[in-house]
């Protein structure tokens, strides 16, 4: 196994909006900082994130409080009041600190930045840049700050596993041989969205950090909070072009095969994606319309978003727009504290593979880039300051017990199963993609997640033993991450959140915990 010459401080693995604030703060404050990356570091989920970032930093009528409850709200429940405060709290400073990098929100006629409101806020509220292109400029300007500051950088370099030696985490082992050494290690690899037929995610989203954590017995939990985001273009382009949640906050309205409106269209994403599938389902059609055609200056106001349509022959002036549901974003992940520490001193996580207890059963609208920004910072200050291991804060009290936290319950993921001969990894990913989609879907019951269950464990057979290398290792950790999605889903016999059950279509006080998938 080759090791690089000198060890690290810290060593980031992913190249989203966490991962790169993380690093550009670490600089900063004197530690030899390295990135690794599957991709290029301007390859993530980041950059495909259109709506913005929620953050009170205008407007006389709104109020951090305001946006706390909107977030809690929107959780159903499941959110850790204490997160959610720091998000709202810190967020407004780290947009100034990212306007001080150099990122170019949209300013209104008067200079001050155009605020947007989207579904479950109560007020305008979101930043964004070039009308729905606000993740692209949110990365720009983190990748220039991380190429003129970062130690190390590794592209296309696939994280493999975590090295844990005598309880603590010492680095990363990449492309199965490579080991870098770090004092810490941050674990910022995004979602896995991969794990669905029809999503949003590019094809780098596939659980890498959250399989490795598994691999390795750290907890993770709310793993079943899959979030579907509603107003997918229903269209064979994948990932599916995304039709912003502004769209709906600036007027656009949805529509069954009638032409009948049915949904609110500011409410929660879960809630609007349930009444799709529903409707769809009733009428016996695939999709619905959003109609926008009573929007001013669409291209004007949303010009990537007319670009995509454009490029497959609509006008949002005139035409009616497809629209279904796709996998959008992962509200569980790795179990941190208020700080981002994981269960093992040295492993920090932030982002959309951290378990924050910020999202609870669904994520508010643009709250996810901000609170890669609010942790990615949390967890460097925490570094900086000596901090060495998780506290029973925040969504870590579910692990460590705590008062006043929502409670932990663990759940076993199956284990992997005997391996038989491989077959082909493209195959293996769609046939988990589809059974996926199919069972543990925007709408699941016992039968379907059984179904799903038995069909991710007979094709977790046809993975090598050794999954290493650019073709299996993604197939691998997304049928891990499945694995225990599945499981999750199956014991949580309520609808709460992005998790709908059918045959057990309401909330029950009997299952207000969080479910952890724990060795």
């Amino acid at each position: 196994m080759t090791r690089p010459a000198a060890d690290l401080d810290l060593v980031v693995c992913g190249s989203g909006v966490a991962g790169l604030t993380a690093a550009v703060r670490a600089a900063a404050a004197g530690l030899r900082v390295g990135v690794v990356t599957k991709g290029e570091l301007e390859q993530s989920a980041t950059r495909w994130a259109q709506g913005g970032v929620a953050a009170v930093i205008g407007g006389e009528e709104d109020s951090v409080d305001s946006h706390l409850a909107d977030t809690l709200a929107a959780g159903a429940g499941l959110c850790d009041v204490d997160a959610v405060r720091i998000l709202v709290g810190e967020g407004p400073d780290r947009v100034r600190e990212l306007i001080a990098l150099g990122a170019r929100f949209d300013r209104d006629a008067d200079g001050g930045l155009a605020l947007a409101r989207e579904g479950g806020h109560s007020h305008p509220r979101v930043v964004h840049a070039g009308g729905a292109a606000t993740g692209a400029e949110i990365e720009r300007a983190l990748v220039e700050a991380v190429r003129s500051t970062a130690a190390v950088v590794h592209e296309s370099c696939f994280l493999d596993r975590l090295v844990i030696r005598d309880g603590r985490c010492r680095g990363v082992v990449v492309q199965g041989s490579m080991e870098i050494p770090a004092a810490h290690v941050l674990l910022a690899t995004g979602g896995a969205g991969q794990l669905f037929a029809v999503t949003t995610n590019p094809p780098e989203s596939t659980g890498d950090g959250l399989a490795v954590a598994l691999a390795a017995g750290i907890p993770v939990a709310d793993v079943e909070f899959m979030q579907f985001h509603p107003t997918a273009l229903h269209h064979p382009a994948m990932p599916r072009p995304l039709l912003s949640e502004a769209l709906r906050g600036h007027g656009a309205v949805v529509r069954d095969i009638h032409g009948q409106r049915f949904v609110d269209e500011l409410l929660p994403r879960d809630q609007v994606a349930r009444a799709i599938t529903a409707r769809a389902l009733e009428q016996g059609v695939d999709h619905c319309w959003l109609d926008a055609t009573g929007l001013e200056r669409f291209a004007e106001r949303f010009p990537s978003i007319a670009a995509s349509l454009g490029a497959v022959g609509l006008d949002p002036a005139v035409d009616w727009l497809p629209i279904a549901p796709a996998a959008h974003y992962l509200s569980g992940g790795v179990v941190t504290d208020l700080d981002g520490a994981a269960a093992v001193p040295g492993l920090w996580a932030a982002g959309e593979v951290a378990c924050t207890g910020v999202h609870g059963a669904n994520r508010l609208a643009s709250n996810s880039l901000l609170e890669g920004m609010v942790w990615g910072a949390r967890v460097v200050d925490a570094i900086v300051a000596g901090r060495d291991g998780p506290r029973p804060t925040g969504a870590m009290r579910a692990v460590l017990g705590g008062d006043g936290a929502v409670p932990g319950r663990v759940v076993a993921a199956p284990p992997a199963p005997r391996r038989d001969a491989p077959a082909d990894p493209a195959k293996v990913r769609v046939e988990l993609q589809q059974a996926m989609t199919a069972g543990a879907g925007v709408l699941r019951s016992a039968d379907s997640l059984a179904t799903a269950a038995r069909q991710v464990q007979r094709l977790r057979t046809r993975i090598p033993p050794s999954s290493s290398g650019p073709e299996w290792a993604p197939v691998a950790n997304l049928a891990t991450v499945a694995a225990a999605l599945i499981a999750a889903a199956t014991v949580r016999e309520e609808s709460r959140g992005n998790h709908t059950r059918i045959d057990f279509p309401e909330p029950s006080d009997a299952y207000w915990c969080r479910f952890v998938i724990s060795p």
